[in-house]
C-alpha cells in the first residue's frame, strides 16, 4: 500500500518592530573576552518583540499570510497544531492552546515541541508528516516563535555582551496539507544526547534560572565550548542535508535552495562550501534579522519565496542544529508553487 502524499503547502512568517542597526549594540558594548569570537559578529538590523507582545501574537500575525491565501476556514479546521516557542510566555506550558483559541482552531491534536531548538521546524514538519500520513487528518499546521532577542538579549545586565547583538525576532507558520502541491521528499532527524547539557544559562553570581537574585540570565559561552558547537554544527547540518538527499537519489548539486538556520556568518559559509553550492542557492536573512533561531528556516524560506528565489519544481532543502549540537535535522521538499 503506498503512503500518502504529505506537502508543505505553504509559509508565512512576521517580524516585529523597526528594525536595529548594529550601532544600537556598539554603545552598550563591554571589554568581554569573547568579543572577536567569530560566532558573535553583528548582523548589520535586526528586530525585537515588542515588551507587550506575546509569543501569541506573533503567532498570529505571521498567520495572516496563509489566511489570506488560503480563507481563514482552511486554519480554523486545521486538525493538527505544532507549536515551538523560543522563551514560553509561561514557564509550565507552550503557546499550542493559546494559538489554537487565537485562530479558531479546534485541533484534534495540540503539540508543544521544544527540544528541536532552531531545528524546530524540521522537526515539526517530520512529526506532522507522520501524523497526517497515519490519519490523523488532512490538514497541519507548524508555527514557530522567536521571541527571546527583546526579552533576554535586550536586558541592560545582558545587552553589553558579545553575544547580545547576534540575535533577532520572528515568527513564521507553515501549512501541511494531504496533497501533492509541494510534496515533503524526506525527512531525515537525529539527536545527539550526549551533547545534551552543553548548551547552558548563566548568571553572575550563580544561581538556576527560577531562583530571584542580582543579575539577569544569559547564555553561558566559553571558548571551549564555542569550539565546540562550531565543530558540530559545521558537521552536523551537511550530514542531515546529504542524508535526506542520498534516501532520495539526489546529489548535492539538485538542490535548488538550500535554506539552513543562521547563527552566524561562519556557519552559512561553511556549509555552503560543504555542501559544495554557489552562494545564490543557499538563501539567509543574517544581516536583515540576525540570528533568528527556530524561527529562522521558515521565515528565510518565505522570503525565498517571495523574492522569487525558488521557482515550481525546485528541490528545496531545509537544515539546521540546534543549541550545542543535540539535535539536528533536514528536510528535502519539492516546491510547486505558492498558491493565491
Amino acid at each position: 500500500m503506498s503512503q500518502p502524499v504529505i506537502s508543505l503547502t505553504d509559509v508565512s512568517s512576521y517580524l516585529p518592530g523597526e528594525p536595529i542597526s548594529a550601532d544600537y549594540y556598539a554603545q552598550f558594548a563591554e571589554s568581554d573576552d569573547l568579543r572577536d569570537n567569530l560566532m558573535f559578529r553583528a548582523p548589520r538590523f535586526r528586530h525585537h518583540v515588542g515588551p507587550d507582545e506575546s509569543a501569541v501574537d506573533m503567532i498570529e500575525r505571521a498567520a495572516q499570510g496563509l489566511i489570506e491565501r488560503h480563507g481563514r476556514e482552511v486554519i480554523e479546521n486545521t486538525d493538527v497544531l505544532i507549536t515551538h516557542t523560543q522563551l514560553p510566555d509561561v514557564p509550565f506550558y507552550g503557546a499550542g492552546g493559546g494559538v489554537a483559541h487565537r485562530l479558531g482552531m479546534h485541533p484534534d491534536w495540540v503539540l508543544d515541541l521544544h527540544n528541536g531548538g532552531c531545528a524546530a521546524f524540521i522537526l515539526g514538519l517530520n512529526v506532522a508528516r507522520k501524523l497526517l500520513a497515519s490519519g490523523a487528518g488532512s490538514t497541519a499546521l507548524i508555527a514557530v516563535a522567536q521571541n527571546s532577542a527583546g526579552q533576554i538579549f535586550e536586558q541592560p545586565a545582558v545587552r553589553g555582551k558579545s553575544q547580545a547583538s547576534v540575535p533577532g525576532d520572528g515568527a513564521a507558520v507553515g501549512l501541511v496539507t494531504l496533497s501533492d502541491q509541494s510534496p515533503i521528499i524526506d525527512v531525515e532527524c537525529r539527536t545527539y544526547g550526549q551533547y545534551a547539557g552543553d548548551m547552558s544559562y548563566a548568571a553572575d553570581p550563580p544561581r538556576k534560572w527560577w531562583q530571584p537574585g542580582p543579575g539577569a540570565g544569559y547564555i553561558g559561552f566559553t571558548e571551549s565550548k564555542i569550539a565546540k558547537v562550531l565543530a558540530r554544527g559545521n558537521r552536523q547540518v551537511p550530514e542531515v542535508a546529504l542524508a535526506v538527499c542520498h534516501r532520495a537519489g539526489l546529489s548535492a548539486s539538485d538542490i535548488g535552495l538550500l535554506v539552513t538556520n543562521q547563527p552566524n556568518r561562519v556557519f552559512l559559509r561553511n556549509w555552503r562550501e560543504a555542501l559544495e553550492l554557489p552562494e545564490s542557492r543557499h538563501f539567509d536573512t543574517f544581516d536583515q534579522c540576525g540570528n533568528l533561531f527556530g524561527a529562522g528556516v521558515p521565515i528565510n524560506l518565505d522570503r525565498a519565496i517571495t523574492e522569487q528565489r525558488v521557482q515550481p519544481g525546485d528541490v528545496v532543502v531545509m537544515a539546521a542544529f540546534a543549541h550545542a549540537g543535540d539535535f539536528a535535522g533536514a528536510a528535502a521538499v519539492r516546491w510547486g508553487g505558492q498558491l493565491r
